[in-house]
């Protein structure tokens, strides 16, 4: 087949375009970035440079696609997160139907059900809402959780404070996900036929904040790192000193406040998936060890 994968060499498309070249596909990877041409084309694929939110190169890349893996990635320079992203799904969208693309697997997220109160999540909402009114086109949505890699950015509050929080409390349910689970399930769905429109759940595991500060912290050796709640401000100000843009600072607290409530899980915990993903968090653990002494 012909595969289409958004998302340059990230964390997700990386590991899924290695699975779908390995297994004997035509890949092309779209990438903003000129410089990663080189090492697109290392991996067996076909690098096309440009911006997804330009339908007209999009529409391009597409033609005599069989299948398009469609992602937004994030903008930290954006001064309307939401604004963007629907911006980007109308791109999608208007390529897809150019091309006659017939079958498209798309990001999404937990809480994407919901369209207020989510932060970033809620532009996820806007794009399924803009890809599922495509007529005649599959189309099958993975929605993953909070990705583990997303502690990378707690590790300098941990060597200087000694701590790892957010906006949220130590018993918090937090349900997480490794980005080549993600990888796995986007190219076992690329590869099967489906037909209409519809939703599979991610998850690698599901812990407490507590928890979660445990194992990270017995595989850094700091036994007993507390996790810290953070006030809405803390964590606003925390970011914004951090270099944070503004716009997606508040989109992160916000974010938190969604967490808090537990609406986040409510559609995720009556389609749960009948098994995780392989990577537990105590696998994870060492990755995070690894980049934290590193």
């Amino acid at each position: 087949m012909k595969i289409i994968v958004t998302g340059s060499l990230g964390n997700i498309s990386k590991p899924l375009a290695i699975q779908l070249i390995g297994a004997g596909h035509q890949v092309t990877v779209i990438s903003s970035n000129a410089d990663k041409v080189a090492a697109i084309e290392a991996l067996g694929a076909t690098a096309a440079i440009g911006s997804i939110t330009d339908a007209d190169f999009l529409a391009k890349t597409f033609t005599g696609a069989d299948v398009v893996y469609a992602m937004v990635p994030p903008n930290f320079g954006a001064e309307n997160l939401r604004q963007y992203m629907n911006d980007a799904g109308n791109s999608y969208a208007e390529a897809i139907r150019k091309a006659g693309v017939k079958r498209v697997v798309g990001l999404s997220s937990i809480g994407a059900h919901l369209d207020a109160g989510t932060g970033p999540i809620k532009g996820i909402h806007d794009v399924e809402g803009i890809l599922n009114k495509l007529e005649n086109v599959a189309v099958k949505f993975i929605r993953a959780p909070f990705f583990y890699v997303n502690f990378y950015n707690d590790i300098e509050l941990i060597k200087h404070q000694g701590i790892i929080g957010s906006n949220y409390p130590v018993d918090m349910r937090l349900i997480m996900v490794h980005p080549k689970d993600i990888a796995a399930a986007l190219a076992e769905e690329i590869q099967t036929e489906f037909t209409g429109k519809s939703v599979r759940y991610i998850v690698s595991d599901e812990r407490s904040a507590g928890e979660v500060a445990t194992v990270l912290g017995n595989a850094i050796g700091r036994p007993g790192l507390p996790w810290i709640e953070f006030s809405d401000e803390q964590a606003l100000n925390g970011m914004l000193q951090a270099g944070l843009p503004e716009e997606m600072a508040k989109n992160f607290v916000e974010m938190g406040v969604g967490l808090r409530s537990g609406k986040l899980w409510e559609d995720y915990d009556l389609h749960k998936p009948a098994s995780p993903g392989k990577i537990s968090l105590e696998t994870f653990a060492k990755e995070f060890a690894d980049k934290y002494n590193g």
